[in-house]
């Protein structure tokens, strides 16, 4: 056992520069192997870690380092460079209070206060205030509300907004945000943006006060929105800037905002995961972010981190098989929440983990092959560990969800997947890799299996950054939502609707399976170039039982957007409405 323990030192003999020659630092590894090669003979009398520091020694003496208690399945647990940074932070929110007591009006004396603005405040025509509060809301600035609204032509179209600082009044700033007309004005996605963008207003104008009307259709989404929008990600700058903006009021609202400061804060999770370098977000962060959920909520929640040898004997070789290139090791993260109740029903989240993806030998490469952007291949895991926030801040009863994440990278090297090669997966099919740069679904395919078999699940939905092609089909902005039966796939579009992110269901004829044949095995991991999305949707299918309400939800477009600052935290609020959506 001891010879064993010092030889697993031996293979993690690890070469720094020195101005040695290439070929005397290969003569110098030789000789530090050789040491412990010889302290492995006389292991048997002394301790293992007496012998492995001989060699420690004969290493450090030729310019060498030696790593010392690691095993022979693990290597580093973070990336050397990302160390000192956080992949998230554990209290986003910190320092900003979101209240909805209804007996606070805009005269109470904010700093800046915004209006929600529906089209039917103002005149059709002219675009002159016709609502008689926000005309009186105007007299206390002294004209600037319509000034600046007349100005900017603010016509209060959904997403459009106008602000100015004021002349009279209590406040110092003001401003409105459009709801659009009619139902529209109501939607969760339109009173998230309201308080999102007064949010971020208030704290770019360094205000310390804001008061929101217009709220009253949906408090949470407005409270979420504002958590939102007044927080900003700044764990990589060297010079952060001070967060100003302590307090938002939600005018002339009585509700309990709880939950929005919930969802708030699992979609931020899901940001900072998403916009985290992969030197900092490696699949060991991965997994100690679940250990932090799991300890957060630790009266319903519970986390196993499954590690390489573990999905070994699981015979999970379609997941390992991408994961063998790596410097980091695997993680296969299991989330349990228990809610109250008994007959639980029992539904998993199953999330793609890949925490860069270079394409393996299928390489990234060339213009548009978004190879610096793959940090964002783990948007999948994202999702899932901020609707696992989401859930064990809300609690809903009656349901028993998993949350399962396969997570590694995706990297090249002499022991790195090649295509041509033929993986088995733990339920026993075989897969011909025709292309290195098609992993995620080989991830997911034991996750799935896990889920399905290990879970006991009888809903499953995978969420993942699958294709390219979905982008291609739906832009940049909607999701891809693929389900083979009806009652899976509106429970998603129930879900999507409900938390406010855009989905579209995609079809997934069963007659597009012969392109994914393999001559040689059960199938291939990639089809032709037309219906790739669909293709790879199948592919998934083939590793979930006919019985179970699945679906596959691509959400490779909205994942990211440049235009609203990177990473959308797209995913977390619709996953964790689903899962409460099973609740009795």
């Amino acid at each position: 056992a001891k010879a064993r323990e010092v030889r697993a030192l031996a293979r993690d003999v690890r070469c720094r520069r020195t101005p040695a020659r290439a070929s005397s630092m290969r003569t110098a590894c030789a000789r530090v192997t050789t040491t412990i090669a010889r302290a492995c003979a006389r292991s048997a009398s002394g301790s293992a870690h007496a012998c492995a520091r001989e060699g420690a020694r004969e290493g450090a003496r030729v310019g060498l380092v030696v790593r010392r208690g690691v095993s022979a399945s693990t290597t580093r647990a973070m990336a050397v460079s990302g160390k000192g940074y956080a992949p998230v932070r554990e209290d986003a929110m910190g320092g900003v209070d979101v209240v909805a007591r209804g007996d606070v009006s805009a005269g109470a004396g904010f700093d800046m206060v915004v209006w929600g603005v529906r089209e039917e405040d103002l005149d059709a025509e002219s675009g002159a205030i016709a609502s008689e509060a926000l005309k009186a809301f105007d007299a206390s600035t002294g004209g600037v509300v319509s000034a600046m609204m007349a100005e900017s032509e603010f016509k209060a179209k959904a997403g459009s907004s106008a602000f100015s600082r004021a002349r009279g009044g209590s406040a110092t700033h003001v401003g409105v945000v459009g709801l659009g007309k009619g139902d529209d004005a109501a939607k969760t996605s339109t009173l998230a943006q309201l308080g999102s963008v007064a949010a971020a207003q208030a704290q770019k104008a360094k205000c310390k006060t804001l008061g929101i009307k217009g709220a009253d259709a949906n408090p949470n989404a407005c409270a979420a929105g504002a958590y939102l929008g007044a927080t900003e990600d700044q764990r990589f700058k060297s010079k952060p800037q001070a967060k100003t903006l302590a307090s938002v009021s939600l005018l002339d609202v009585t509700a309990d905002v709880s939950a929005g400061k919930a969802r708030a804060q699992g979609v931020q999770m899901t940001k900072e995961l998403v916009a985290a370098p992969p030197n900092v977000v490696t699949p060991s962060a991965m997994a100690e972010v679940a250990k932090m959920i799991a300890a957060q909520h630790s009266d319903c929640m519970t986390v196993e981190i499954l590690e390489k040898a573990d999905c070994e004997k699981l015979g999970m070789g379609s997941f390992l098989g991408v994961s063998e290139a790596s410097d980091e090791p695997p993680k296969f993260i299991h989330l349990t929440y228990k809610g109250k109740g008994s007959d639980l029903k029992k539904v998993a989240v199953v999330g793609k983990g890949l925490t860069f993806d270079s394409g393996g030998y299928n390489l990234k490469a060339g213009a548009g092959s978004m190879i610096e952007m793959m940090k964002f291949d783990m948007g999948g895991a994202g999702a899932t560990l901020g609707a696992a926030k989401i859930i064990g801040a809300t609690k809903p009863e009656g349901v028993e969800a998993h949350f399962i994440i396969a997570s590694c990278e995706n990297m090249i090297g002499s022991r790195g997947l090649r295509p041509g090669d033929i993986l088995t997966a733990s339920n026993g099919k075989t897969i011909e890799v025709n292309n290195t740069d098609a992993e995620g679904r080989l991830t997911l395919a034991d996750a799935l299996v896990f889920a399905d078999k290990n879970c006991g699940a009888t809903a499953i939905v995978d969420v993942a950054t699958l294709t390219g092609a979905i982008i291609v089909a739906l832009g940049d902005g909607i999701a891809g939502l693929f389900s083979p039966t009806d009652a899976g796939a509106k429970r998603m579009e129930d879900a999507a609707k409900d938390a406010g992110e855009e989905t579209w269901r995609m079809p997934m004829p069963d007659s597009m399976w012969s392109i994914m044949k393999s001559d040689i095995a059960d199938m291939k991991n990639t089809g032709s170039r037309g219906g790739g999305s669909i293709t790879a949707a199948l592919f998934l299918k083939q590793y979930v039982s006919e019985n179970i309400e699945w679906s596959h939800w691509d959400i490779a477009g909205p994942v990211w957007n440049d235009k609203l600052g990177g990473a959308t935290g797209f995913g977390a609020a619709t996953l964790a409405t689903w899962v409460a959506s099973f609740k009795k």
